[in-house]
């Protein structure tokens, strides 16, 4: 053993650092002015300029990043494997420590420059929205005035032959620049550069995982899932640019989404935000009371009932063990950093999409910023 250890005190010492950086990280996560400190002076600036190297590529830096970490690791078993096969020594133990270390620091530079976010004010709490229990009828109330702003829209987007949602992707990632001067002229806190989002190439991954998009923590990339119906994909760009924007929380960054997308000004994302706030309404609507969601559902055109029909339809085919999986450990990441909602903190902006748009919906008149 010590001449294990003396052989590979570089790899062990580098694997003690990045423990230790993991225990700095759980020992401080309970000081709110610590977080703060951290994400204002420290990783929101670090993922800014780390966002500029990889702004310029056509590509996803992330994935090109992951490619490259599972060609290292299968190169370091291979080389493992011929020197045994040659009858040399393997070092397998010496692989593992270096594996091992690099693995720990890598998860401790995500929770440096992300996970550092779930424990600051979130985006309620800095914009002054309290958002308690949501009554039916309220909620019933909300769930009609989005129909009715989907309906308003729908007639500007662009259709296929049959009738389906007709925007090319690369229209979709094409406007992006823009789309949060609304929202950052009214909340500064979210300010701040404009980056492009990047189409996945493991796409049809990303489906079997069940994800529509990610921001990559180390590099502050937006990623988009293009292969899953488009009708969501302009909520979902503005869904990953709030988490861009240090908005962690998911239920946050869907509500920051919508209203980003519902108030751009631009049919196509406005179409994609009212819909995509109809569908988390009505699904809770339909929690408390199906035949009134039933009701309200009905209210939706039938263009924006068949976008929802082939939306369903799509995820339906990826329905698995590998989409639990992928669900499953993204659900134990949210809850490490204690967000108990885990995966239904997705859902859970209602109770904010109440909060907001109730007194436009009781008032019978459009949000002031409302594309139509």
């Amino acid at each position: 053993m010590r001449r294990f250890a003396k052989h590979h005190r570089c790899a062990l010492a580098l694997l003690t650092a990045g423990a230790a950086a993991l225990g700095a990280f759980w020992a401080l996560r309970g000081s709110a002015a610590a977080m703060a400190w951290w994400v204002d002076t420290v990783s929101m600036p670090a993922k800014r300029l780390l966002s500029v190297l990889v702004d310029p590529l056509p590509f996803s830096g992330c994935e090109l990043g992951a490619v490259l970490l599972i060609l290292l690791v299968l190169a370091g078993l291979g080389r493992c494997a011929w020197r045994k096969a040659h009858g040399r020594p393997a070092d397998l133990g010496g692989w593992a420590v270096r594996l091992a270390a690099l693995l720990v620091w890598l998860y401790a530079l995500v929770c440096a420059l992300w996970g550092t976010q779930y424990y600051v004010p979130g985006f309620a709490a800095r914009a002054g929205i309290a958002a308690g229990p949501v009554a039916t009828e309220d909620l019933a109330a909300v769930a009609r005035y989005f129909a009715a702003q989907v309906n308003a829209c729908a007639g500007a987007v662009p259709r296929t032959a049959d009738g389906g949602f007709g925007v090319p992707v690369r229209d979709i990632l094409a406007d992006t620049q823009g789309l949060y001067d609304g929202l950052a002229a009214e909340y500064p806190f979210l300010a701040g550069p404009e980056r492009r989002p990047k189409p996945a190439f493991f796409s049809k991954l990303m489906s079997a995982w069940g994800f529509t998009g990610y921001l990559c923590p180390l590099l502050g990339e937006s990623t988009l899932n293009v292969d899953c119906p488009a009708v969501f994909l302009p909520v979902t760009v503005c869904h990953e640019l709030a988490h861009q924007r240090g908005v962690a929380a998911e239920q946050e960054a869907n509500f920051v989404g919508i209203r980003a997308a519902a108030e751009s000004g631009r049919p196509v994302y406005a179409y994609s935000g009212w819909l995509f706030g109809f569908l988390h309404l009505s699904n809770a609507l339909y929690s408390a009371d199906p035949t009134l969601a039933n009701e309200v559902y009905d209210v939706l055109c039938p263009a924006a009932r068949a976008d929802l029909a082939a939306n369903n339809a799509y995820w339906a085919r990826w329905e698995g063990p590998v989409r639990d999986t992928g669900e499953q450990v993204y659900e134990a990441m949210l809850h490490s950093y204690d967000q108990p909602l885990g995966m239904r903190s997705y859902g859970a902006c209602v109770d904010l999409l109440t909060a907001w748009y109730l007194p436009q919906a009781q008032d019978g008149v459009p949000n002031r910023n409302a594309a139509q």
